[in-house]
């Protein structure tokens, strides 16, 4: 399946994306409150689509959505996240590859990846390196991989 620009999206897409990111955020098995904790952090928004975002779409529901922001010549990886029915299709893969593309295209050299601890070894299988940890925006002490993606 190929990613497709999203510029725009009504309300209820917006929010049927934020439900995917947190749906796809609770395969890793975290418990409620950390899943609440994580609410507004996974929401999608229409500053969100300012920058490059995709989607992947099969009969009218996303199945997968990414986010990437560009400042210079390094870009962000905000958000990719594939719906766990689905998960080891190459969505990701493809979320991934979009977005490299797309940062590289607005002038990025490297894309800097905040991972989920359980998504790490996708991002180290897709070439990007582990150069430390960050603070996780949601639960404060934990800390998150920080990766990064030659482009």
């Amino acid at each position: 399946m190929t990613p497709r620009r999203l510029t725009t999206a009504s309300e209820r897409e917006l929010r049927a994306l934020s439900d995917l990111c947190l749906r796809s955020k609770a395969v890793w098995s975290y418990d409620e409150a950390f899943l609440e904790a994580c609410r507004d952090i996974l929401r999608v928004t229409t500053e969100d689509l300012q920058d490059p975002c995709a989607v992947i779409k099969r009969d009218g529901a996303f199945l997968g959505f990414v986010h990437v922001s560009v400042e210079g010549d390094q870009a962000q990886l905000e958000k990719l996240f594939v719906d766990p029915t689905v998960l080891g299709r190459g969505l990701g893969k493809a979320l991934l590859t979009w977005a490299a593309n797309a940062a590289r295209a607005a002038g990025a050299q490297r894309m800097v990846i905040e991972s989920d601890p359980g998504a790490r070894p996708f991002y180290k299988g897709m070439g990007a390196k582990h150069i430390g940890s960050a603070p996780s925006e949601a639960v404060p002490g934990r800390l998150l991989p920080l990766m990064a993606l030659d482009l």
